[in-house]
């Protein structure tokens, strides 16, 4: 039986356009934490973040997220620092399988660089120097998820190939 599939990883790692791509292959659902909250909230995730601050958020994230992961299969992309949370990752553990979305840290600069979507956590002075921080402070925490996806220079279907085969 297809547990929900939750896809975990930094910001710009691709989880929500893989993800897509997944559950449309699988024919189950596609949540994006992240959007959830914004449509919860009426309120960009960085609005969030600057009117009522961080704390605020992550108590919205986890009640959001664990409601998500609940449930019917479907394929779950948490934001950057929703699996932090150890009730996330204890809720993720009992109904789903975690999957670490990892590209290079040089392929997430790239595509956060380009990106029109400003993250609250960054500091675009010194992008590359912002990403390597936060990726350092989260990469022990990403380790747990059940299974490790690398990603190189793979497409879309390459990486869903990778991730079938292991789960």
């Amino acid at each position: 039986m297809l547990k929900t599939l939750v896809l975990v990883g930094m910001m710009g790692s691709g989880k929500t356009s893989v993800g897509k791509e997944l559950a449309k292959y699988l024919n189950i659902l596609f949540f994006d934490s992240d959007k959830v909250i914004e449509e919860k909230c009426s309120k960009k995730i960085s609005e969030i973040f600057h009117l009522k601050g961080e704390e605020y958020f992550r108590i919205i994230e986890e009640k959001v997220c664990c409601k998500l992961i609940d449930g019917k299969p479907k394929v779950l992309s948490l934001g950057g620092g929703a699996f932090l949370n150890k009730n996330v990752r204890k809720k993720t553990k009992k109904y789903g399988t975690s999957i670490w979305i990892k590209p290079s840290l040089n392929t997430i600069f790239q595509r956060l660089e380009t990106s029109k979507k400003r993250r609250p956590k960054l500091d675009y002075r010194n992008l590359k120097n912002s990403i390597k921080e936060i990726y350092e402070n989260r990469k022990k925490i990403y380790k747990k998820a059940d299974y490790t996806i690398i990603i190189k220079s793979d497409n879309k279907k390459q990486i869903i190939k990778k991730i079938l085969k292991k789960i």
